[in-house]
């Protein structure tokens, strides 16, 4: 038997990057958004994409809100099976959908790193077009 004390605060990783995926990356709210960013990240959270990383809930939140902006109305993001992982480090696979639900073309994994239950770094990976 392990006598690891984070076990006993594990974060729950699906809960959380599912909840990141529909609540934050899929939310063209601002404000319903920056709810949820206050529920699932740290307040110094740090978003890496592609080519630049953001500090902080608002400029997470304005990330968000500006890739939405360039999406189709309706399209959001769904996991695609659940979230896995364990001291500190989660791992959700996810598909973007159409307005009408319908799986696209564009595919990605984030990876969060967790600190006290929430999201404190998460790296958003693209899979390469098909």
């Amino acid at each position: 038997m392990s006598t690891d004390k984070n076990e006993a605060t594990e974060a729950d990783y699906d809960t959380i990057l599912r909840a990141n995926a529909e609540r934050v990356f899929s939310e063209r709210d601002p404000a319903a958004r920056r709810r949820a960013l206050d529920q699932l990240w740290l307040p110094d959270g740090i978003l890496y994409e592609d080519g630049h990383a953001v500090t902080g809930l608002d400029a997470i939140s304005d990330t968000v809100g500006a890739l939405l902006d360039t999406l189709p109305p309706g399209m959001t993001f769904a996991a695609v099976g659940p979230a896995v992982g364990h001291h500190g480090l989660g791992r959700l696979r996810w598909q973007a959908k159409d307005g009408s639900g319908n799986p696209t073309p564009i595919w990605g994994t984030d990876v969060g790193i967790f600190r006290d239950g929430k999201i404190a770094q998460l790296y958003v990976l693209l899979d390469p077009a098909q």
